[in-house]
């Protein structure tokens, strides 16, 4: 999956869980539309006057998840960037988006403050396959960051984590090793490892 079809798919999904941190380092989630999506870029708005608008105007981060009937779902994480010439983006979100006129009647509408996506990293996360499929991608100026676990060289060959994978996953080899694209990174083959062999991917430091 590309980044592009991505985004593409959380416009689709359209109402999505957006997780930012308050002024009291504490987690908040809500749903919010996505309301226009353009090759690698994102486009949503708020209310000048809500705690989210405080909240990504303060730490220009955001989370992002969604999952569509497929059970397929797109996790992002990315900065958040105000628009320049507000009316216009505003006025263009409500006429690909007819139905923001309920909400915010006539010139009510310019309340609300356009913001993009144009930057960050994120995973593609099919359930609906046997086995599941994962897929990391970045997109704009940020790096991809591989998650999950890896086998070291200090695996002994006995296959006990192959055989506790609940995905069959795991290859056999000198070391064995682990297919990331089915990967739940439950950690039970970690766990299951005499030898400690297997280690968990650190992200870099920042």
């Amino acid at each position: 999956m590309k980044a592009q079809d991505c985004i593409q798919m959380l416009r689709e999904i359209k109402d999505v869980a957006f997780a930012t941190v308050d002024e009291e380092g504490q987690p908040q989630v809500r749903i919010i539309d996505v309301m226009i999506a353009e090759g690698e870029k994102l486009y949503f708005c708020t209310a000048r006057g809500k705690d989210f608008y405080r909240e990504i105007t303060s730490s220009r981060r955001v989370a992002i998840t969604a999952m569509n009937e497929k059970y397929q779902m797109i996790r992002l994480k990315g900065a958040v960037e105000k628009l320049n010439d507000q009316k216009m983006w505003i006025d263009r979100i409500f006429e690909e988006n007819p139905s923001m006129n309920q909400v915010y009647p006539g010139e009510s509408r310019y309340i609300l403050e356009p913001f993009s996506i144009e930057s960050g990293e994120g995973e593609f996360f099919d359930l609906g396959k046997e086995p599941i499929y994962r897929e990391s991608f970045s997109f704009g100026t940020e790096e991809n960051h591989p998650k999950g676990f890896y086998i070291t060289d200090g695996c002994i060959g006995c296959g006990s984590c192959a055989r506790s994978c609940p995905q069959k996953c795991i290859m056999k080899g000198n070391p064995y090793k682990i297919d990331s694209s089915h990967c739940l990174h439950c950690g039970l083959c970690e766990e299951r490892c005499p030898v400690q062999a297997i280690k968990r991917i650190h992200l870099p430091s920042s």
